[in-house]
């Protein structure tokens, strides 16, 4: 066999055990993994090599086909039981392909033949032991993601929103940008945290901005700052949020409402990562994560003219759907604990707990607005009650069903039915509205009516519009 070079490697100080009847196979492979930086230990047979797996923990388990007693294809079945997660290379002088598919179907990793070539069994052996580490690295982030947001900020168990977890784990160590789809109320910037508290730049700046709760002449140097003069009321130099999350993530929320124009200087600063504050002629250099929420359909939006298409394929390189309450009812009950607790606590309860009757009928209620809504919900149970319990007629009245009878019916005894309609219409508008966080685009489409006619029907039966706030 050739002679090995030392090489420093990314798998050095990795723990290696070799399970091989030859000594001569044993002290080779010993000589040359030490020489590389490995961390050797050596069973001569099959019964005390699964001694040391089962009280020790390897990065890659070097096996050998043929041995005395168990054969290496005897005990592949036990050792992927006790370590499943563990590569194995097969090494055998009889590398038949009978033998190599017997290996591979029974859980080997990789097969090598005896002799083998010193350079391609460290690439194998550094291959394997990187893509171990990496599988490792992935695993532990999804369950340290889990644990961390469990309780205190994303709470659910839903499969939809493991899955959501999951893929938020396999994206955050990434800088790729990330746009988040979903209704008001579903918690979008609670995702974008996540996924920058699970990254590499979790010790620098989270920046969050709701684009549609800034005014328009403002919005660009909001983001991008500007020099001394720039405009009437610039009275000093101000970094913009471009700037201020340097080195960490920049989250933009209700990026569908951003103009045009400004559309066009964020694609640029995410694909040149510099950008001219407001009334300067030089160029500031960042290196920003960019995470974007929408509750609109953004490739609506891009059909209509509203929103830049080569902006919406730079943001959407990974989108993440967040589903509406109502499609992981499962997670209501977990909700309402987590919230009870939060409000009990905050203000000096005994801890509120839910009559049978209001679960009931908050397992059947649709949530349009969501987790927000029923934050809502549960800080008016606290908040109304005198005693632990919390019946069904402390928490809003839509979650029983009467929402519009008795109060209109009763709103005056000489009301025509029209009046009676046009109040009831009004109820409506305003409750569909305040569920959409006041965005008229996503009212009408859940109605089902041109916004046109929404704005006329606003006019008409003067619905008071609040202003909006950010997820």
């Amino acid at each position: 066999m050739p002679e090995a070079t030392p090489n420093t490697s990314s798998a050095a100080g990795a723990r290696i055990l070799i399970i091989d009847d030859e000594a001569g196979i044993r002290d080779s492979l010993e000589a040359l993994l030490t020489l590389e930086g490995f961390t050797v230990e050596m069973a001569t047979e099959g019964v005390s090599g699964l001694e040391l797996l089962s009280s020790n923990e390897y990065d890659l388990l070097l096996l050998d086909l043929s041995m005395p007693g168990d054969s290496g294809i005897d005990l592949l079945p036990r050792i992927k039981q006790m370590r499943p997660e563990l590569p194995v290379i097969m090494i055998t002088a009889y590398g038949t392909v009978g033998n190599v598919v017997d290996a591979l179907r029974a859980g080997a990793d990789n097969f090598v033949q005896k002799p083998w070539d010193n350079e391609k069994l460290l690439a194998d052996i550094r291959t394997a032991i990187a893509k171990q580490r990496s599988q490792q690295e992935v695993v532990q982030l999804k369950k340290t993601l889990k644990q961390r947001y469990s309780f205190d900020n994303i709470i659910g168990k839903a499969d939809v929103m493991n899955k959501l977890l999951d893929t938020v784990a396999q994206v955050a160590p990434s800088r790729s940008t990330v746009l988040i789809q979903g209704e008001s109320g579903t918690g979008k910037e609670l995702i974008a945290k996540a996924i920058h508290t699970a990254s590499p730049r979790r010790d620098k700046p989270f920046v969050a901005i709701n684009t549609g709760a800034v005014p328009t002449d403002l919005l660009e140097s909001t983001l991008f700052g500007h020099t001394k003069g720039a405009f009437t009321s610039a009275v000093a130099a101000k970094k913009g949020l471009f700037e201020a999350a340097d080195g960490g993530t920049l989250f933009l929320d209700e990026i569908g409402t951003m103009p045009i124009e400004t559309q066009a200087k964020v694609l640029r600063a995410l694909q040149e990562r510099r950008f001219l504050p407001v009334g300067s002629t030089t160029e500031v250099a960042v290196d920003v994560r960019i995470v974007a929420a929408t509750n609109v359909n953004l490739l609506g939006a891009v059909k209509e003219g509203r929103f830049r298409e080569d902006l919406y394929y730079r943001l959407s390189v990974i989108n993440l759907d967040l589903p509406p309450l109502r499609q992981r009812k499962e997670d209501i009950p977990l909700l309402a604990a987590h919230f009870l607790k939060r409000y009990s606590d905050e203000n000096g309860f005994e801890l509120r707990t839910l009559a049978p009757d209001a679960l009931r009928s908050m397992m059947d209620y649709e949530w349009p607005g969501n987790v927000r809504e029923l934050e809502n919900a549960m800080e008016r149970g606290v908040v109304l009650s005198t005693e632990p319990l919390i019946t069904l007629d402390l928490l809003p009245q839509q979650l029983s069903g009467t929402v519009y009878t008795a109060s209109v019916l009763d709103h005056k005894t000489d009301a025509s039915l029209f009046d009676i309609m046009e109040e009831i219409e009004r109820r409506i508008l305003a409750d569909r509205l305040e569920r959409c966080n006041w965005n008229q685009t996503e009212a009408a489409e859940f109605l089902k009516i041109p916004l046109s006619t929404l704005n006329q029907k606003i006019k008409r039966l003067n619905v008071e519009i609040k202003k909006r706030h950010r997820d």
